[in-house]
């Protein structure tokens, strides 16, 4: 477990601080994350990597020459919301555009994706990498659809030495692909990681079995097998990688490959030695070399018992930048080139908006949507648990702890922005923008976009009607399924979403809001629990197949219980 904590909601920020304090010639701390201390070389791309808390060395403790130029931070196992990312880039950036990379998981495609829209907005090329190495996620024709796991290390390693050697952002883009596109894993679990302030592991393999196909985000494998001795693991984890191995001479593929046993964060170095000395034989058996192997803790799960195995099918130029040197606060190799690198003195940082002039009307009618928030932050305190439970099950543990922080985040900034002077327009936009920061991941994307999307039906210089609340919801779900790009079926807060705007388009007769929330509400409950019956095709859960039989969906019920509490209020 997680021992070591203050507020378990400041871990991640806690952690971030220390890191930095303890190293300040390769860090420095701006809103959202790290980046250099000194300045990116005009022109010069900026690889901007990043993802949830929990993993390191990853992601901050990438930072630096010959790899990242910044790193945005989310909260444990959350992706890091749009204005993290956007700060981040904005600190890295310097005229040579911005290579955006992460593992491909929907909240980080999500909020990287917004922050990309944002940077370009402004004149800035970007570029998006989603490495995506994990075997058993996808099928080997759809390997850019797979997630990310331990591949992160190997394809930022070689796009940050491709820039450091003066790759412009066509070329480091290229790379970056080409060696996502030459990289695999595949890994075993043994035990689930704890979130800091939690009692119980996220999950638990029975008693001599182990979790074959493990995330890192706490979930589970997608199947269950006997745990064998080390050489059988490693025979496991070579023969699963090696299925997919090129052709030889197939684009300059000659048998010899990066190799990577990453532990997760329980196993020790000297188990992971053991497992190599197989991998190691295993590979000379199959007439590949390997090529400055690396064995330890390079992406974690917090304290989860497990570890996977990466190979890189090295050609030529990959073998190059994988080789290069790289100077970061964990990862480490050779000298980097002697130049000069001066300090910056000052950081980007977001100003504070002016708050928009509002009439009296429209100050009432922020007060009652600052009392919606207050109630979905109780609720949500109230489910946090229950939610996780469920979330547990076939994804990654994190749901009730989200929607916690997202609606807590947007309750507060409520408050800051009615102390403000602000009407309803601009309550909602930074209510929003509030709870995508703090709860991070797919779900404070979507209710954060939700929430930035209901508020363009209000105005700060107007009261409301029944009709604008029913519009609101309305645009906050239209706002949901063009972010998230579900549809029914693909068990997310989409099957209770759209069956619960049906509804209320129905029940709605244009005087009682209350009364068609509360009789949609009920429609998307019994739809939100017939999710139990189905299996996910998008997020997390995608990978883990019929896990996720009998366990309805946990976004789509939290949905159903918020507009249940709306409608309640409202009445």
């Amino acid at each position: 477990m997680t021992y070591l904590f203050n507020d378990p909601a400041d871990f991640a920020t806690d952690a971030v601080r220390g890191l930095a304090l303890s190293h300040p010639d390769h860090i420095a701390v701006v809103h959202g994350g790290v980046v250099r201390p000194t300045a990116t070389p005009k022109g010069q791309p900026a690889l901007v990597i990043g993802g949830g808390s929990g993993h390191y060395p990853a992601f901050a403790g990438w930072v630096g020459p010959g790899m990242g130029h910044g790193a945005p931070c989310g909260n444990i196992f959350a992706s890091p919301s749009a204005s993290q990312v956007y700060s981040v880039a904005r600190n890295a950036e310097n005229g040579g555009g911005v290579v955006l990379g992460f593992g491909n998981y929907a909240g980080d495609v999500l909020h990287f994706g917004a922050a990309a829209e944002k940077l370009r907005a402004e004149g800035i090329d970007v570029r998006i990498i989603k490495v995506s190495d994990d075997i058993v996620s996808n099928t080997p024709e759809n390997h850019r659809d797979r997630r990310g796991i331990a591949g992160d290390l190997p394809v930022f390693k070689i796009a940050g030495a491709a820039i450091e050697a003066g790759a412009d952002l066509d070329e480091a883009e290229r790379i970056a692909w080409k060696a996502n596109d030459a990289t695999r894993s595949f890994g075993v679990a043994f035990d689930g990681c704890t979130l800091p302030g939690a009692s119980e592991a996220l999950f638990h393999v029975a008693d001599g079995q182990m979790g074959v196909g493990l995330g890192i985000h706490g979930e589970p494998g997608v199947r269950d097998e006997p745990i064998g001795s080390a050489d059988e693991i490693a025979a496991l984890l070579v023969e699963g990688v090696l299925a997919e191995q090129p052709e030889r001479a197939a684009d300059g593929y000659r048998g010899r490959a990066a190799v990577i046993v990453n532990g997760l964060g329980t196993v020790k170095y000297e188990e992971l030695f053991v497992v190599y000395a197989k991998v190691a034989e295993l590979l000379e058996d199959a007439g590949i070399t390997p090529v400055r192997p690396e064995v330890g803790e390079f992406i974690t799960s917090l304290d989860m018992a497990g570890l996977s195995l990466t190979l890189v099918f090295l050609d030529e130029e990959l073998e190059q930048h994988w080789l290069a040197p790289v100077d970061t606060p964990a990862f480490h190799r050779g000298a980097t080139p002697a130049v000069e690198r001066p300090r910056r003195e000052t950081f980007w940082e977001a100003g504070a908006d002016e708050t928009p002039e509002s009439t009296e009307e429209s100050r009432e009618v922020a007060t009652r949507i600052a009392g919606v928030l207050d109630l979905f932050e109780a609720v949500c305190a109230r489910e946090e648990a229950e939610l996780g439970r469920i979330d547990a099950i076939a994804g990654d543990g994190d749901h009730g702890q989200g929607m916690a922080y997202g609606t807590k985040g947007a309750a507060a900034a409520a408050k800051t922005a009615l102390a403000d002077g602000a009407g309803a327009r601009t309550l909602l936009v930074r209510a929003g923008e509030a709870w995508s920061e703090s709860a991070g991941g797919t779900s404070g994307a979507l209710w954060g976009g939700a929430l930035i999307a209901a508020a363009s039906t209000f105005a700060d210089d107007a009261g409301s009607s029944p009709r604008t609340i029913v519009e609101a919801v309305d645009a906050g779900i239209d706002a949901v399924l063009r972010l998230g790009g579900a549809t029914e079926g693909d068990k997310t807060m989409v099957d209770a979403a759209i069956p619960f705007r049906a509804a209320l388009a129905d029940a709605f007769t244009g005087d009682n809001a209350s009364a068609a929330i509360l009789s949609a509400a009920g429609v998307a409950r019994s739809a939100a629990d017939a999710t139990a019956d189905i299996t996910a095709s998008l997020g997390r859960a995608r990978v883990l197949g019929d896990k996720s039989l009998g366990t309805p969906d946990p976004g789509a019920i939290s949905f159903s219980i918020l507009m249940t509490e709306l409608g309640q209020h409202l009445a």
